[in-house]
């Protein structure tokens, strides 16, 4: 469901194929922001946001390779992209995203007169080129992605350079 009703049960599901150490279940808001939901262990152990056992809002559970989150109770401060996130083998996989948004309620727009011509002249667009929406939610998806991936590993590089100066310095 993408687009579900107010209180409405909301059910996702991320299915996984390789050995694994859990999933996250993250949520994206309408400004970009990321909201952690829950880790549910390969042992069906769920750990909610705060560290907690339990979700007044949230169900999650696992059933084989399925790995599934239940918003009890769909509100406005639930819509977002939710996103499944699985560590296999010390690598993060992440899903591509599951829109849950109410329905956007849209009025006709008035009809306007087409451009006139006045001695020859056209009136030209102000806005010729409008982006693509689904572009500009890839590009941002994969800024997002990027920061998961880059950050830990840069960090990760300064640690292992930092060792190795101490040892450099240590063994002469």
């Amino acid at each position: 469901i993408t687009h579900p009703r107010m209180g409405q049960r909301l059910e996702l599901e991320c299915l996984t194929i390789k050995e694994d150490s859990g999933a996250f279940w993250i949520r994206q808001d309408k400004g970009g922001n990321l909201h952690f939901i829950v880790f549910i262990s390969s042992l069906s152990r769920s750990t909610f946001d705060g560290n907690e056992k339990k979700s007044t809002r949230f169900e999650a559970r696992k059933d084989g390779s399925s790995y599934q989150l239940i918003v009890k109770s769909f509100m406005r401060e639930d819509e977002g992209n939710y996103f499944c996130v699985v560590n296999s083998n010390q690598v993060l996989y992440f899903s591509s995203g599951q829109p849950a948004f109410f329905p956007v309620l849209t009025t006709a727009a008035p009809t306007a007169p087409a451009p006139t011509t006045q001695h020859g002249i056209t009136e030209k667009d102000p806005c010729p080129m409008t982006p693509d929406p689904e572009t500009s939610k890839k590009k941002e998806m994969n800024f997002f992605c990027e920061i998961f991936i880059w950050v830990p590993l840069a960090a990760a590089c300064l640690l292992l350079l930092l060792a190795l100066a101490v040892t450099i310095t240590l063994c002469q």
